[in-house]
């Protein structure tokens, strides 16, 4: 008789071997299928939609040889290889990236599609299931309803209810709500909330551009009466608190106001739709104040039950009135949304008074509170949020409150104030606002009693997929790029903002420098593409563009030279080289190439002290003409490739020529061809040009090894502002010294990230020093370079520009001592990227997985290098599959 551990073994084999043959009989195929990004959208306006999928084959060195798409509006004839609006030829391609060729896109149109795809030897693969984009409007013409508002004042506080009721008399086929609002909104259909998002619209230049949002609605309809009803906040639209940045002198600002088509499909063939006109009636709401920028205020004592139901009875509400649109520029939302993505409970909550308490929900975040509470009728419950407590245990505001600029005591910030209606539980929370916390302080004006259970918060950003993840055997490392994650998210809010509380403001430096973080980590080009169109609508005809963007007008005048608004052109090549997409170029080609234009208008010598500088540095300041005219290369440079990408070789010879005489004259002014020291050998004068390509080759191991010198002179330790944080790390870990890059990266004194990280930190702060007494947000982004080198610098992670999106990816693992194991993965466009190492008693066993259709380029650190048993060079060419190699 057999022992039970063999037959243990044999049964843990028996079941191996079946979970391997279902895994191999698991057909090869198109997955992950996507229009403009996105899965299954409705509502498009993209004539020429982009059409993306992956190549789910697990076999190595699968490889797409062929593809077919079939797009039409009959769902059975596509499965079946019938594409009534287009099917291309098989084109011979490995692409998995397409836009749309075939018939005119219709409006208000499901479009239905999938893929074919042949592999490297020929075979013809399973088909895609088949999957579904809708478009919206198309055009401004196509809109029925008319713009309509309360007719209040633009200084009326109390947000605007508005309701309709109809009647549905034949069967619904299908139902479509289609929403335009300057300012923000909420829509419900007999009395439920359509959607889970939060803030919509995004935030744009409403004069210029206003977005709509889409929604099927089908479920939410019934037969007989139906009332629709929609609550509008002031957001962006309507600033009513006063800050620095002037938000409530937009040129476009006005009493919120909102357009409307709800169609209605029915079975038998015809269409109704019930659009927003003078028939509509409105009412105030018991939200009384809303501000995006400092906090809500809601009167549950003025709440009308049922407004948003067929039965209510609205005779007393007023009529409204017709508007003007906003702009005539009316185009469809197409981006991830912001949705309260995790509910965080209490994690203490602390009795400091009778009638006051604060709750803290141990960790930093972008969003908001909500608070369930029994009381006495007219009880004014005062939420007030900050990211720190004072020594006496109350919540301090004093690092975040400084640039608000309040008439009166009635709009405290951040704080917000719920008065009870007295019927028993009620639960509040904010619908037209955020905020930047950790603490919760709340005071009441009655007794009430709270529990730790009474208060949750959600963090709210814009719900992008996660897509990148990294872990290390340092705890600290493992911290840092957690934090960073959540600096990133807090600050992305359908924009990429600063901080979410003291500013809320899009920057464009802090924008660029976290770029590349935020998309190893998170599927995030939906969101910058709308951004890089508020740029295309904020730039001025000369090139000239704001510093924050959107702006109601200011930063035109301050902070807006290259090394900030470098942002046109960054992140357009940003997107290139993570998505292989070359759209964004295209779109922002031309806005690129008038900043570069200014630019040499301005400074025809190459050199340009437009800037902001190496802000927030630790005591070392860097001259500003040297960091701006780095960016001012840098901007030349990619409108050199872009055109080169996009055929305009007449651009490409020029800009390639301007971008070399940049670079001329920042080395003849700064660079010391003996010494190899620019200026006086800073950190961030030796970094950023090395960083930006600025530095000959000739003489990057010279400047190299200087900045290893002056950082080992530092105690290793950084002395940088924002733009030294962005070029040391990967400076170093490129021309190589990646031993010092991660000695940097891993400090747990005084100035580093893990500084934060010991000191309880849950996000990236504004300044390297905890008790600095400015530029002391806990929760911002601009130093978040450290989350991309990870990726870069330590599991070696890099796109290649000549094969951009991943198509080929470039794998230079660094095996920094100090650390005995790390793992980065990234979901490119063709797939998972695994870099992953660990130390073993012989060496370094270094695993790879290269996502099918795509390749890797490898290079191995010095040694001896060998693969499954053999040895090999230290460069090697890998074809899709996955990889274990040994380094002794």
């Amino acid at each position: 008789m057999k022992h039970p551990l063999c037959k243990l073994s044999l049964y843990i084999i028996f079941l191996f071997n079946i979970v391997q043959n279902v895994y191999a009989e698991t057909p090869a195929k198109a997955v992950g299928l996507k229009c403009e990004y996105l899965v299954t959208p409705i509502g498009i306006d993209a004539k020429h939609p982009r059409l993306t999928w992956q190549m789910d084959d697990a076999q190595q060195g699968a490889a797409q040889l062929a593809y077919q798409v079939f797009v039409g509006t009959d769902s059975v004839a596509v499965s079946q290889g019938k594409g009534s609006s287009w099917t291309t030829a098989k084109t011979i391609s490995s692409s998995n990236l397409i836009t749309y060729g075939g018939k005119a896109l219709q409006p208000f149109t499901k479009y239905y599609w999938r893929v074919q795809l042949w592999d490297e030897a020929g075979k013809k693969l399973a088909p895609s299931a088949v999957t579904s984009f809708e478009t919206g409007m198309m055009e401004m013409r196509n809109w029925k309803g008319s713009w309509i508002s309360d007719g209040k004042g633009i200084a009326t506080q109390a947000a605007p209810y508005f309701r309709h009721d109809f009647k549905v008399a034949k069967t619904i086929k299908s139902a479509r709500a289609y929403i335009a609002v300057a300012g923000l909104y909420e829509m419900y259909i007999n009395g439920k909330k359509i959607g889970n998002h939060r803030l919509d619209p995004m935030y744009t230049r409403f004069d210029r551009r206003t977005l709509y949002v889409s929604y099927d609605v089908t479920a939410n309809l019934q037969n007989g009466k139906n009332a629709v009803g929609v609550l509008l906040g002031n957001g962006w639209y309507n600033h009513q608190s006063t800050a620095v940045w002037y938000f409530h002198q937009a040129p476009w600002r006005s009493r919120p106001t909102f357009c409307m088509d709800l169609r209605i499909t029915y079975t038998d063939g015809t269409i109704e739709t019930v659009s927003s006109n003078t028939e509509w009636k409105t009412s105030f709401s018991p939200v009384v104040f809303n501000s995006i920028y400092t906090a809500e205020h809601y009167d549950a004592r003025k709440e009308q039950p049922g407004w948003n139901t067929p039965s209510f009875v609205d005779s007393a509400w007023k009529q409204v009135i017709n508007r003007s649109a906003p702009s005539a520029n009316i185009v469809a939302q197409s981006l991830q949304p912001i949705r309260n993505v995790e509910e965080i409970a209490t994690k203490t909550i602390t009795k400091l008074d009778n009638n006051l308490w604060v709750f803290d929900i141990g960790r930093n975040i972008s969003g908001v509170s909500q608070i369930t509470v029994k009381g006495d009728s007219g009880t004014v419950i005062r939420l007030k949020h900050a990211e720190r407590l004072n020594k006496n245990g109350h919540v301090d505001q004093s690092n975040i409150d400084l640039h608000y600029r309040p008439t009166d005591d009635k709009d405290p910030f951040q704080t917000d104030i719920f008065i009870l209606g007295g019927k028993g539980e009620e639960t509040f929370m904010p619908k037209f606002n955020y905020k930047g916390f950790q603490y919760v302080e709340v005071s009441s004006s009655k007794p009430i009693q709270l529990t730790k259970e009474s208060l949750k918060a959600y963090f709210m950003h814009s719900d992008v997929q996660p897509i990148g993840e990294v872990k290390s055997s340092n705890p600290t490392i493992n911290q840092i790029w957690s934090a960073t994650n959540n600096s990133y998210l807090s600050n992305l809010q359908g924009y990429p903002t600063d901080c979410p509380q003291r500013e809320k403001n899009g920057w464009t430096g802090d924008a660029h420098i976290a770029s590349e973080t935020g998309l190893f980590s998170f599927d995030a080009i939906t969101i910058y593409e709308k951004w890089l169109a508020d740029h295309r609508d904020e730039q001025q005809p000369n090139g000239v563009l704001p510093s924050i963007i959107p702006t109601g007008g200011w930063g035109y005048e301050w902070g807006n030279g290259p090394d900030w608004t470098s942002t046109i052109a960054i992140i357009p090549w940003n997107i290139y080289l993570f998505y292989g997409d070359s759209k964004l170029l295209a779109d922002s080609y031309t806005s690129i190439e008038k900043y570069v234009n200014h630019i040499n208008d301005l400074y025809p010598t190459g050199l340009t002290t437009w800037g902001l500088g190496d802000w927030v540095p630790v005591k070392s300041v860097s001259p500003v003409e040297l960091t701006s005219s780095v960016y001012y290369y840098t901007d030349a440079n990619i409108l050199a490739k872009a055109a080169k990408i996009l055929g305009k070789q007449d651009d490409y010879i020029k800009y390639t020529a301007l971008a070399n005489k940049i670079k001329n004259a920042i080395n003849a002014k700064y660079l010391n061809a003996q010494t190899g020291i620019y200026g006086q050998g800073l950190q961030t004068e030796l970094s950023v040009p090395l960083f930006w390509g600025v530095v000959p080759d000739g003489l990057k191991s010279k400047v190299a090894a200087n900045l290893a010198a002056r950082v080992a002179a530092d105690n290793f330790h950084l002395d940088v502002g924002i733009l030294g944080a962005k070029a040391i790390l990967s400076a170093l870990s490129d021309n190589g010294y990646p031993d010092v890059a991660y000695k940097i990266a891993s400090q747990e004194t005084f100035p580093s990230w893990g500084w934060w990280m010991v000191n309880g930190a849950t996000t990236l702060y504004e300044n390297w020093q905890i008790d600095a007494k400015s530029d002391i947000s806990l929760n911002h982004i601009m130093f978040g370079e450290i989350g991309a080198w990870l990726y870069k610098g330590i599991a070696g992670i890099h796109p290649d520009p000549e094969h951009a999106g991943f198509k080929n990816v470039i794998l230079a693992p660094h095996f920094v001592p100090g650390l005995n194991e790390f793992t980065a993965t990234h979901d490119g466009p063709y797939g998972k990227i695994i870099s992953s190492w660990q130390r073993t008693a012989s060496g370094v066993t270094y695993r790879v997985t290269v996502p099918a259709n795509s390749t890797a380029s490898i290079q191995l650190p010095a040694g001896k290098a060998y693969l499954g048993g053999k040895p090999i060079a230290n460069f090697y060419q890998a074809k899709a599959g996955s990889y274990v190699f040994e380094l002794k």
